[in-house]
């Protein structure tokens, strides 16, 4: 079958690999049919991403159709389209046990520490597959990155009416500012990147598009009344903006952690206790963010038009296209590879 290897930092190459073996008793066996990019395969492709060793198959936002399932998996047939929940935990730590997979002490993720689905055929457990029977393969695809989005969202519980600052308007910063709006907060969006903030002004009512710099913490006192926001939330996944972002929360608030960066981060502990600020970080998202974010998509509450800014048929134009995307003048946020 037709798979897609990232060989080392920077080089991809389009080759064959045999096809899964016997599928297990509670495994399916899937066609993958899309395959969502995001940052974090661009930072692989870079080089920059921890935990990864090459060579890799990346792809871990998945729209796929089952086209054989174990003698144990319950709630599945051949033909469902589904998407496929990529974080592979143990079931035994003690993460596990409390319920909270998405954070397991042995979390393998598909794409990352594990073989994803740049490839046409792909077996994963039958719980981690999330049907629907209305949404589209382009829809399946972006409920990972969306789920995301909303887990982080949850984590902060946020309140109606509250300033949010995202700080990074990249795919997963975009998919946070999304929730916290559905949640009720005022959002405002703060990046390096000018084309990032005028494609979150365009297409989501963000309260403020603010650019990083000098005067964008003025920027921000002025857009939340001089209170600066109660709610923040770092997608950047930069050393530089999660320091900085220690002195963003209002007093009494919350910083938010979504991205992460390979490294120590610092911070004044007298500024931050007098304070009282309250840190969490964000780890992917849970079976539960998957349905809640599926149920979102099939009701209309969320579009994903905004999204897709490219689109690739799988295949060499992937090899030829992929490196062309780390471009910033490329205005990319997701590119939808069609299998």
């Amino acid at each position: 079958m037709k798979t897609i290897v990232l060989d080392e930092p920077g080089r991809l190459s389009l080759t064959e690999t045999s096809p899964p073996g016997q599928t297990d008793a509670d495994e399916a066996l899937v066609r993958v049919r899309r395959v969502g990019v995001c940052g974090t395969d661009l930072h692989a492709f870079k080089g920059e991403q921890p935990f990864f060793t090459f060579p890799r198959v990346l792809g871990h936002e998945l729209g796929v159709e089952v086209v054989a399932i174990g003698q144990d998996a319950q709630g599945l047939r051949a033909g469902d389209r589904c998407a496929v929940e990529p974080y592979l935990n143990c079931g035994r730590c003690g993460a596990c046990r409390r319920g909270r997979v998405n954070c397991c002490e042995r979390l393998r993720v598909l794409g990352g520490h594990a073989d994803g689905g740049m490839r046409e055929l792909i077996t994963v457990p039958a719980d981690k597959l999330h049907k629907s029977d209305t949404l589209s393969l382009d829809e399946l695809a972006l409920v990972e990155p969306l789920s995301v989005g909303a887990h982080a969202v949850a984590r902060a519980q946020v309140e109606a009416g509250e300033f949010a600052l995202v700080v990074g308007a990249g795919p997963i910063g975009l998919s946070v500012i999304q929730f916290a709006q559905l949640a009720g907060a005022k959002v405002l969006a703060l990046d390096i990147n000018e084309e990032r903030l005028s494609f979150a002004r365009e297409r989501f009512p963000v309260e403020a598009a603010i650019a990083a710099g000098e005067e964008a913490a003025e920027r921000v006192k002025e857009a939340t009344g001089g209170d600066m926001p109660t709610l923040v939330f770092d997608a950047t996944g930069s050393p530089r903006s999660m320091n900085t972002a220690f002195g963003r929360p209002a007093h009494g608030g919350r910083l938010v952690f979504v991205g992460f960066c390979q490294g120590d981060l610092t911070f004044n502990n007298p500024e931050a206790h007098r304070r009282e600020l309250t840190l969490l970080c964000s780890r992917n998202a849970t079976g539960a963010d998957f349905g809640r974010v599926i149920a979102l998509l099939e009701a209309g509450a969320v579009d994903i038009e905004a999204w897709i800014t490219h689109r690739v048929s799988f295949g060499a134009d992937v090899v030829e296209q992929f490196p062309l995307w780390l471009d910033p003048r490329s205005r990319f946020v997701k590119a939808v590879i069609e299998v």
